[in-house]
Order: C-alpha cells, then structure tokens, then sequence
C-alpha cells in the first residue's frame, strides 16, 4: 500500500512539473496576434473536441495568461497526459500526448461474485470499456472490489491490477483477485446482563457462531446490516419488559490477524425495571372520548412496553386520519419516577386540521392503464381524507400483483391547507409467465408441468392462463380466462375449458380410468372488502374406460346409468385467506368453501367442502399450524352419489403414514373408491432445523393427523377413525415447498395399507 502511494506521490509531482515547464514554454514568448491553431498528437480524440476547450481562438492576442489557462483546460478534460504549448511566428501549435484507453476489463479468480456483477461496480467506479486509463481510478476501482468482498466476510481478499499495452494505445486490464477464505463469526459475547441470560439474548439474533448447516444457513458470516438489526431486536426485548433505561454502551467487532475469524463482543447497561403507574390522554378528542380511549392497550401495574406505547399512539394517530386529520400528532410523554421505578404516561392528542383529497394522482404506470389501479381505491377524490379506506386501497392495489414497488404518499396543496393530494406511485413488474417444471412424490411419481400466464393482459387488468400437468395418474389441460372487473362494482368473470384424466394409484386396485372434459362460468362477487362469494355453472362429461380390473362399484354404476354421464353442476364457493405467506405462513388464517349442485344431467347431486387453517406463531422460531377439513356428498333425485365425484383419503395432504388415498370404504375386490362423507385434523408444530439458526426456509415440523371416511349410508363411528404421529422436514426449494413426512400410524386396522415414507413438492399439510 505505501510503494503504491509512493508511485502515485511520483506521478502526481512529475505531472506538476510538467504542467510548470509546459506553462514556462508558453510563457517565454511576447504577446502577438494568433492567425492559426494547429493541434498535433491526436489519434483517437476528434479535433472539434480539442478546439471547443481551447480559451484562445484565431485573431485573439496571445499572451502567458491564455497560454496557462488553455494548458488547465485540456487538462481538465481528462484525455491527455501531457499538454505543450509551442509558437511558430504567429502559428500557436498545441501538442498533446492522449492517455491510453481501456480496451477491455477482464476478471481472474473470482468465485463469490460472477463478472457481470463486478463489472457494474466497476462502472459505477468509472472503470470500463472506451473510457481513458488513469491509475489512480484503477486504484480506486481495487477498493470497490474489495468492498464488495468486504461485504461478504471475506476480509482477507486481495486486488492486483495487471495493465497490458495494445494496439492504438490502449491497454487491457486484468483484475487478479485472492479470495481467501470467508472470516466466520468465532464468538458473541454480552455483557452487562442481569435479568437475562446471556443464551436467551443471543436466541434474539439472526447473527450466529454456526452450526453442521452453517454453509447452507450463513449465519456465522458477519455483516453490519445483520448485526444492526440484531442490536435493534435486542432493544426491542429489553424496552418491552419494562427497562426504559436501557442501552448499548458499545460493540466491538475484533478480526483475527488471519482474518478468518470474527469476535463481536457487545456491553449493554439494563437499567432498572418500571411498572406503568397510569395512562392519561389529553388534547383534542373531537368528543369521542371513549373511542379512543377504547384504544389504548397499555395497562397500569404492568411492565412498561414499548411496543405496546408504539402500538397504541399508532392506533390512534390513523383514528384520526379516519376522520379527516391528515396531519394529526400522538405523543406518548413518560413521566418517570425513579425513585420508584414506575412510569406515567401522558398521551397528547393534536389532530391539526381536517383535509379532504382533492386528486389522486398516478406516476411510473407504463403500461397498466390508470382506471386498473383507480378501479382498486376506496378512498375517492374530493372525500374526506380517510386513513383506513387508504391503507385498503393501498393493500388492493399491491395484490393485484402487478407490480414490485408501490407507495402512497400525502402531499400538500399549496394555497389550500384543507387540501391534499394523494400521488401512488409505482414500478412495474413483467406480469407474463412461462414456467416448466418437473416433480416427483412417493404417490404421483414423475410428473411434468407447463404454466403459461398473463395476468396483465394489455395493461388492462385481465389474466389468462393456460396449464399442463402431467402425471403418471392424474393429467390435466386448463385454459382460464379471468375479467376481475366484468362489472363496474367489481363482479369478476372466469371461463374455464378443461380436460382431466384420472387413474387409480398403484396398489389401490382397478386400472380403470375417468376421462373428464368441460368448461364452465364462474361470477366473483364481493360481499366485503376482504370476502367474495363465487357462484358458477360448468357443463361436464365423464367417462368410465374400464380396463381388466375394474371396480365392481365403477361396474354397477356404469351398467345402471351408462359408462357416459353428463352433468351441468352449479357451483358455490366463499374464501378468505389473511396468512402473511402462502409458501411459508406463520401468522394468520385461511378459509375455503367450495360447493356444486347438479340438479340437471345423467349425474345429479350435491357436494360441499370446507377446509380452515390456522397458523399461531408462538415465537420468532416455532409457529403452532392447524388445518380442518370436511367433505359431504349425496345424490339427489333417487340416484347414488357419482362414483367419480368420491372423496379420498390417507397420504400426503391428509392423514400420514397410510397408503395414498387407500382409507375408507373398499369395494368388494378390495379396490379403494372412497366415499361420501370425509374430514381431517392436522396439527404440525414447526421449529428451527438444528444448526439452521433462525432460517425459515428449513424446519422441522413435528405432527398429530386424524381423518375418517365413510361411504354413502355407511354409519358414522369411530371405528372408521385413523391417527398417526410423525416427524417432517420442509424445505422452500428452487423448486417450491418440499415436504418429506416420517410418520407412525396409531390405529391400525386389519387392510390397512402402511406408508411411512412420504414426500412431494408444493404441498402443505
């Protein structure tokens, strides 16, 4: 480092001296009228460039002033290593040596980053093709590369620029990089706990000394963001149980002369535990004192929380702006009695003034039309300014899916303080999709999958989407084609076309097969803001092809009412889905009901479906799932339910450690048709994979199913009931969510098909 500071000291007084001696040049000549400019040494910079610099021009008087300021000016412009100036009679001739340029940048051993990601930092560095080499900008270049390996806990990683003469002077830069090896995390360390212990703390982090998944996890690998937000989870606890004083005094991160290992030693000062003596609010309440005051969660005699203090000045802040006030101010003032250890806490209400919108204002749009976002706002130009109703239109917005940034911001009117303006602002996402995928599961066994979707058409709001699976039993063609505003109050319209081949598992018995092909109508209508019903009509026809085996149930059904029916089912649905992740969900809830009615056709009867889940995170790294599902169908009109319309049961999906789709009534050749009435409990309790620290995407997950099925006019008992218990991994893959399930059936019954073993990619439960 200090030779390379030599050289540059070196450069930099040899380019003075230069300069000084070139301005010398210029200066030893008496002034005199220029008749001609002449410049010499250009090879690859246009002469117009040169001349537009220059402060003299032909007929000016030249004197040692100009001659100085036109050697600053080609200077500056950065293309030149040298500048001199000379005279012939009246003739200023004007000599510059260009510096060479960067004819290419090349990479040598680096592993961590790729070169395109290199080469943009260089640009951002001012280091790349065509443009002039300097080395002082190759010294600077060094550094960003090494701040990027810096970024990655590789502290040790070292740069050497090799320059290499070309052609037309220019050189090729190669960047020799030693990655070394990344510096992992040795050690954390606090001190100054009291109330705590130290292991409890240090749960809190996401920053950790690793574990036998360290290499997937990389939580043993520093970085100050991490440990930021680590220091902040740290203070969050202690603030919320009551340690209003607390702070940390230092961090220290020491690096091992090595700089393989990585020590992060943190003192803290806890204070003293407050009591919340009483909660009082002041201000302006617009004569609705109790609503708010029905807000505030702080309760006197507990520890003083503040997340419960954000929560509630929160709370009321957009209460508020429920009403209008746009500008409204909450604070939560402690007076704190340290003789005592306990706290007041005053909340001072301010509104401000009441503001209606008075435009909506649409910006980054490009291809979306503005009535697709506008169509989604509950907050309405020229109303009152209304807080909840922005917020849901902001949440409406951003499930369309869309788009990968949105934010509403509140702005002021100039000359109209009652005004305000709502500008949305959004960046676009590409909305097409073409997705080809492969999956493998112990029931399904290989099967391929084509998606293709719009869900953008045209910027006008529109989805298409056409799917292909297909699988060694199951094999399915959809086309679908969604309007999510058919109507001007919001009713959506889905046309569906699709064609369905069903085979029976393998040891379920039969090697029949159902071939199944329709299209059908679908309405969405919003009852609430969150709810929809869905209401719809499908015209259907199944086919029985009976293959050496087939059921005797199959047989009797065929034989009665053909191996062809016709159906025209109405079909009802509801859902509402609040999870806060539809891959790996912790928090929230999911409904569904789906139901059909054929009361027209060969096949005629009723069936309904009702599935609830429930996911309560019990902390940062355990979450407690539950899904409840039930079945019922029944025939109508004096005819069986359909055979083919039957529920299954057992597997993945449903009760573990049984056979897939092998619980329930079997016909007498022993093959599994399922039945009409079904449901099933699943709890799972999911925990951090050992070593994989607070990572989210790996868990264990320990589990209780319990399931039954019965066939039509089969009586319900609980001899029909199954449990089992297990143990599971789920993965969020690059090919989706993986499950693999262990599981021990409880009650086994004589029949029953054991499977211990079960895995498959995309499922839940």
């Amino acid at each position: 480092m200090n030779f390379s500071a030599h050289r540059l000291h070196l450069r930099t007084v040899a380019a003075l001296v230069s300069l000084a001696f070139a301005a010398q040049m210029a200066w030893a000549v008496s002034p005199f009228t220029v008749r001609d400019i002449r410049v010499e040494g250009l090879q690859r910079v246009e002469p117009g460039t040169v001349f537009a610099s220059l402060p003299v021009r032909i007929g000016d008087t030249y004197n040692d002033d100009k001659g100085a300021a036109l050697i600053r000016a080609l200077y500056a412009l950065g293309l030149f290593s040298d500048v001199r100036v000379e005279t012939q009679g009246d003739v200023l001739v004007v000599v510059v040596q260009e510096r060479p340029t960067i004819a290419q940048v090349e990479f040598a051993g680096n592993k961590e980053f790729n070169n395109e990601v290199l080469q943009g930092v260089l640009r951002d560095a001012g280091v790349t093709a065509g443009r002039p080499y300097d080395r002082a900008l190759a010294d600077r270049a060094e550094q960003e590369i090494k701040r990027q390996y810096i970024n990655r806990s590789l502290y040790g990683a070292e740069v050497q620029t090799t320059v290499t003469p070309t052609e037309r002077n220019q050189v090729r830069l190669t960047f020799n990089i030693t990655e070394g090896r990344s510096a992992r995390i040795k050690d954390i360390t606090i001190i100054g706990n009291h109330a705590f212990s130290e292991g409890t703390l240090k749960d809190l982090f996401d920053l950790d000394t690793g574990g036998w998944l360290d290499w997937y996890t990389k939580s043993n690998q520093y970085s100050r963001g991490k440990l930021n937000a680590d220091l902040e989870s740290l203070r969050s606890y202690y603030l919320a149980r009551g340690y209003l004083d607390f702070k940390i005094d230092s961090t220290q991160v020491a690096i091992s002369p090595d700089k393989e290992s990585i020590g992060i030693t943190i003192n803290i000062t806890e204070g003293d535990r407050f009591v919340v003596s009483g909660v009082s609010i002041d201000g302006n309440l617009l004569g609705r004192d109790d609503e708010f005051k029905s807000l505030i969660t702080i309760k006197p005699g507990e520890a003083y929380n503040a997340t419960q203090v954000a929560e509630t000045t929160k709370a009321i802040t957009d209460h508020l702006g429920n009403y209008g006030y746009a500008f409204a101010q909450v604070e939560a003032v402690p007076e704190v009695d340290r003789a005592n250890n306990r706290v007041a806490i005053d909340l001072r209400v301010e509104p401000g003034r009441r503001a209606y919108v008075r435009r909506i204002n649409i910006i980054g749009n490009a291809r979306t039309r503005d009535e697709v976002i506008r169509r989604e706002f509950r907050q309405y130009e020229s109303s009152w300014y209304d807080a909840e109703k922005i917020k849901l239109s902001r949440d409406r917005v951003d499930r369309l899916g869309y788009f990968t940034e949105l934010s509403v911001a509140t702005a002021d009117v100039p000359g109209a303080p009652d005004q305000v303006d709502l500008n949305v602002e959004v960046k676009e996402k590409p909305t097409g999709n073409v997705s080809i995928g492969a999956g493998y599961s112990s029931a399904e066994k290989l099967s391929l999958t084509f998606g293709l979707t719009q869900d953008n058409v045209f910027g006008s709001g529109n989805r298409l989407d056409l799917q292909l699976n297909t699988g060694k039993y199951n094999r399915t063609v959809v086309v679908s084609a969604t309007d999510p505003y058919f109507t001007v109050n919001g009713v959506s319209r889905t046309v569906d076309v699709y064609y369905k081949t069903q085979k029976p598992y393998q040891d379920q018995g039969g090697n029949y097969t159902l071939v199944t092909m329709g299209a059908g109508l679908k309405f969405g209508l919003p009852v609430t803001e969150l709810d929809t019903v869905y209401l719809g009509l499908n015209a259907e026809r199944t086919r029985i092809k009976p293959g050496t085996n087939i059921p005797a149930a199959y047989l009797a059904y065929a034989e009665r009412f053909g191996y062809t029916s016709a159906a025209f089912p109405f079909t009802l649905g509801w859902s509402r889905d609040s999870r806060d992740s539809a891959l790996a969900p912790t928090s929230g809830r999911y409904q569904r009901l789906m139901g059909e009615l054929g009361l027209f056709g060969d096949a005629r009867y009723a069936k309904a479906d009702y599935q609830y889940q429930q996911y309560v995170p019990l902390s940062k790294s355990y979450t407690l799932a539950f899904n409840g599902e039930a079945g019922w169908g029944k025939g109508l009109g004096g005819r069986p339910f359909p055979v083919f319309k039957n529920f299954y049961s057992g597997g993945l999906g449903s009760v573990r450690g049984y056979d897939q789709n092998t619980l329930g009534p079997r016909d007498v050749t022993g093959a599994f048709t399922g039945g009409t009435r079904k449901f099933t409990v699943n709890t799972e309790l999911l925990t951090p994979f050992p070593g994989a620290g607070n990572d989210r995407t790996l868990r264990l997950f320990g589990f209780v199913d319990a399931g039954a099925l019965y066939g039509d006019g089969e009586k319900i008992s609980a001899d029909g009931l199954r449990y089992s218990t297990g143990i599971g991994l789920s993965w969020i893959s690059p090919l989706g969510p993986l499950r693999f399930a262990l599981a021990f059936p409880l009650r086994k019954r004589p029949g029953d098909r054991i499977q211990r073993f079960q895995f498959q990619i995309g499922t839940s439960f």
